[in-house]
């Protein structure tokens, strides 16, 4: 990894758009913009995080564009070194040819996300913090937002902090044991590190427990509309969608093929999957349908299962749900602007809701059944320092600290040499660190970079 070059890139994406922004990173950044910026107005030096008027030249002197410049020198700047931007007009020719005029004079064409990985590496932020920058850039709902940037915050952060703090202290205790052996630790001592390794325990147990939720909301739920044909399924996506996205008739087996659409409901980002009527058929494409939905229910993280509830369950309703069966399912009485009837059989128990497709009734509380179902003891909550992990290898690293954490306390309770917990105790450490980048290997940290794009 070079850090003593000096890296550039377009920092906003290609085609036509108001402003255009090209990024320079490195000890050489101040010097290549002075080469080919005229100021508007004479001035012996450019301040620091000041924007400044003029013209951007090429190598001869030939105007380019009219342009914005500003310098942020070290280190306060996004990467800790001389940082260097030109806002020019937007559109991919301007863009393209003050980018190529940097990388002739001696600029290098920035990797996918290296100004973040020198942002990492100088120090500003820790992996964790570098990890929530493409989570905010991809976050497709407003929770998700909150999330990303309480991460990049430092919430996290601070928590594994704390835990690399109280394993140090523990570690300290431990090798104190090792060094002085004829100064043997007092039993009750014992007791009161196994006390504080368990309840470090628990505390990783509780971050731990909110990853289900932090990847539902990065990755986006899945949803599954199902039930018997002509209930409403489809009148029910276009409700939700607000729009005549999914063919709707009297006609049953209108739907054969699973429509599927993206949209934000009460903050969670969401994949809606309508899907054909369940029913024993001998139409071979409807059986096609009704195959590819049984399909769609091993991935669904819920599924609507849609019922008539104007009248009497029947077989296509108890299939229906026996198609379901294995996933969390949330029962959809629809069409109660004809009546209800009330729940019983197979479905006692079971969440639902009542709605009228076609009235548009009762299609808040089914939004807020959905949202209740995602947020309910997931560690998911209004505070600014909710602490969530949306990472799988931010789980799997707290897995595996906690694990050795256990094999610590029964190295006490077996009262084995201390050697025997020391070890435990640095592999906790190192299993801490991997996450804020302490001791995480070098091709990890190039597999969670290169998920940036250039420019960032």
């Amino acid at each position: 990894m070079y850090l003593d070059d000096t890296i550039v890139a377009p920092a906003t994406p290609p085609g036509e758009g108001g402003i255009g922004i090209v990024r320079l990173s490195g000890p050489g950044a101040e010097e290549l913009l002075l080469r080919f910026f005229s100021p508007s107005r004479l001035c012996e030096r450019l301040d620091s995080h000041y924007l400044y008027h003029g013209v951007f030249n090429d190598n001869d002197g030939t105007p380019i564009d009219e342009v914005m410049a500003v310098i942020m020198r070290k280190p306060r700047s996004y990467t800790r070194e001389d940082v260097v931007e030109v806002h020019c007009h937007g559109g991919s020719l301007t863009v393209r040819r003050i980018f190529d005029i940097f990388l002739a004079s001696g600029a290098r064409l920035a990797r996918p996300g290296e100004f973040t990985l020198r942002a990492f590496l100088n120090g500003r932020i820790d992996l964790a913090q570098a990890e929530a920058v493409i989570d905010l850039i991809r976050s497709r709902s407003q929770l998700a937002s909150k999330v990303a940037l309480g991460q990049l915050e430092g919430h996290l952060s601070r928590k594994l902090h704390t835990y690399q703090q109280a394993i140090g202290d523990l570690l300290a205790q431990i090798e104190a044991a090792i060094d002085f052996p004829e100064e043997d630790i007092e039993l009750e001592n014992m007791h009161a590190l196994g006390e504080k390794s368990g309840s470090l325990m628990s505390d990783m147990d509780k971050v731990v427990k909110t990853f289900d939720s932090g990847r539902l909301l990065r990755d986006g739920l899945n949803i599954l509309i199902c039930g018997k044909p002509n209930v409403g399924k489809s009148s029910l996506m276009n409700g939700l969608l607000g729009e005549a996205r999914a063919i709707v008739t009297d006609i049953p087996g209108t739907t054969r093929d699973t429509i599927e659409e993206d949209l934000v409901l009460g903050g969670l980002p969401l994949r809606i999957v309508d899907t054909a009527g369940v029913r024993q058929t001998y139409d071979p494409v409807e059986e096609e349908g009704v195959r590819r939905a049984r399909r769609k229910v091993e991935t669904a993280d819920l599924v609507l299962l849609v019922v008539d509830g104007s009248q009497e369950l029947c077989d296509e309703d108890l299939l229906a749900l026996e198609y379901c069966r294995e996933k969390d399912v949330l029962v959809v009485f629809n069409k109660v602007d004809l009546g209800h009837l009330p729940v019983s059989g197979t479905f006692e128990g079971l969440p639902y809701v009542r709605i009228s497709a076609l009235e548009g009734t009762g299609l808040e509380d089914l939004i807020a059944a959905i949202q209740n179902h995602f947020t309910e003891n997931s560690g998911i909550s209004e505070g600014r320092e909710t602490v969530v992990i949306t990472e799988r290898r931010h789980r799997q690293a707290l897995v595996r600290a906690r694990t050795s954490l256990g094999r610590f306390r029964e190295a006490l309770v077996g009262q084995m040499s201390p050697e025997f917990a020391a070890v435990e105790l640095r592999d906790a450490l190192d299993a801490v660190g991997e996450i804020t980048g302490e001791t995480t290997p070098d091709d990890i940290l190039e597999r969670i970079f290169t998920r940036f794009c250039i420019g960032k």
